[in-house]
């Protein structure tokens, strides 16, 4: 004869004459835990911090699985990349740090600084400094290939920080289109177009689509989104058409059977480097499709290589990473009480999904090859400093949710009595 019993939490719970749970009551003893870990101040916080932390160290070590061949062969040392790579990962994590702890009124400030200095970097690229990789002429060379910098990539994260200073300061006239596009679409335009006519259709399809998604956040009508829809289709039909290297993409793309030894290599080669993975994987360093098969491997295809080692299973529990990231950013973005957290969040988690999103169906020849990394994954300095920066915005909103900011002003009272005894103790003593 079931009975009904208070738990620890105060809640009824069924149990059953012999003491044990019935299932009904097991399932609502676990949201019921969920939902306490999720109540917590600092919930946000810890998941965006768990998730970036878990993909970064993914990304670490199948930067060093997916290009150990490939390092060898060309630099007789099977850890340069992943070396390199660590290099990176230090700098962003140090960026990432000072980030998160600049109050967010001089981060308001710096933002207009650094969305000056990515355009100036971005238009440096049409100039003698520039360098074209993969045919795009979008990186700088700074005089070693440690400094070789694609400005795009912080020009996303300044574009947001930058753009949600401006809509916080218009809060109250966001209503009136004139105020609700301008200065934010004309400069975020001018970044947009800069990287257009560097020929990376793939970052600018990116960056377009964060503009995008700012707007929704704040509420723009759907008017708007329809001339931008109308905007965005001709521009991306303007990419192709001029561009004879896109228009063999979307041919190798509609028909996977021609060019297979051209268009078709990469993208074919990344399906069976998924397909050989089944369920479980061959193994971590058993990718054969990265032994030369696989051109992209460390960077732009990594997912395919994380798709042959560690099966679907592996593949997953990436996905869900991601959707646990994008989860926390927009759960900051909603519980925000201050406009700019808002939009900051909303709109680096707009980038990291969207971004993902673009990877991932271009390795699973759901989209032409892009070139778009796959964030906080695949190997790339500029793009993984970025990164790590645009994660040092987020978990800084995340610090001034108006529980987490209570709570954290509640330690820092407490903790500043303890100081002060510290401080003149040791100064009796001396």
């Amino acid at each position: 004869m079931a009975t009904l019993t208070p738990n620890r939490s105060g809640s009824r719970s069924q149990r059953t004459s012999s003491g044990t749970r019935g299932p009904q009551a097991t399932e609502s003893g676990l949201l019921g835990t969920l939902q306490n870990v999720l109540d917590r101040p600092l919930a946000s916080y810890h998941l965006l911090l768990g998730s970036a932390a878990l993909l970064v160290a993914l990304g670490v070590m199948m930067v060093l699985s997916a290009s150990s061949v490939n390092a060898y062969l060309n630099y007789e040392d099977s850890y340069y990349f992943v070396k390199r790579q660590a290099v990176f990962l230090t700098v962003g994590l140090i960026g990432a740090v000072v980030i998160m702890k600049i109050p967010h009124e001089k981060l308001r400030v710096l933002s207009w600084f650094a969305v000056g200095l990515a355009a100036i970097l971005l238009i440096l690229t049409y100039t003698p400094l520039g360098v074209t990789v993969g045919g795009n002429r979008n990186w700088l060379y700074l005089g070693s290939s440690l400094f070789l910098i694609q400005p795009a990539e912080f020009a996303k994260l300044a574009m947001i920080v930058w753009g949600a200073d401006i809509l916080a300061r218009k809060q109250r006239l966001l209503d009136q289109p004139l105020h609700l596009l301008v200065p934010y679409l004309p400069g975020a335009g001018l970044l947009v177009l800069l990287v257009v006519f560097q020929g990376d259709a793939g970052t600018a399809v990116v960056m377009a689509g964060i503009v995008a998604g700012v707007l929704w956040i704040v509420g723009a009508p759907m008017r708007i989104f329809g001339s931008f829809t109308l905007l965005g289709v001709a521009g991306i039909v303007a990419l192709f058409v001029t561009s004879p290297n896109r228009m063999r993409r979307l041919a190798a793309f509609l028909d996977p059977s021609a060019d297979l030894n051209g268009a078709n290599d990469q993208a074919n080669a990344g399906m069976y480097a998924i397909a050989a993975g089944g369920w479980w994987g061959v193994g971590l360093g058993a990718s054969r499709q990265k032994w030369g098969s696989l051109p992209e491997a460390h960077t732009d295809f990594i997912f395919a290589v994380i798709g042959e080692e560690f099966g679907l299973f592996g593949s997953l529990i990436v996905l869900a990473l991601f959707l646990v990231l994008g989860y926390a950013g927009f759960r900051v973005a909603m519980r925000s009480d201050e406009a700019f957290s808002r939009y900051a969040a909303g709109g680096v988690t707009i980038w990291f999904m969207l971004q993902a999103l673009i990877n991932l169906a271009v390795v699973l020849r759901m989209l032409p090859i892009a070139g778009v990394p796959l964030p906080l994954v695949s190997y790339g300095g500029s793009a993984l400093i970025a990164n790590l920066l645009a994660v040092g915005v987020l978990l800084s909103c995340a610090r001034r949710e108006p529980a987490a900011r209570k709570l954290l002003a509640k330690k820092a009272r407490a903790a500043k009595p303890r100081m002060t005894a510290i401080v003149g103790s040791g100064r009796g003593r001396g």
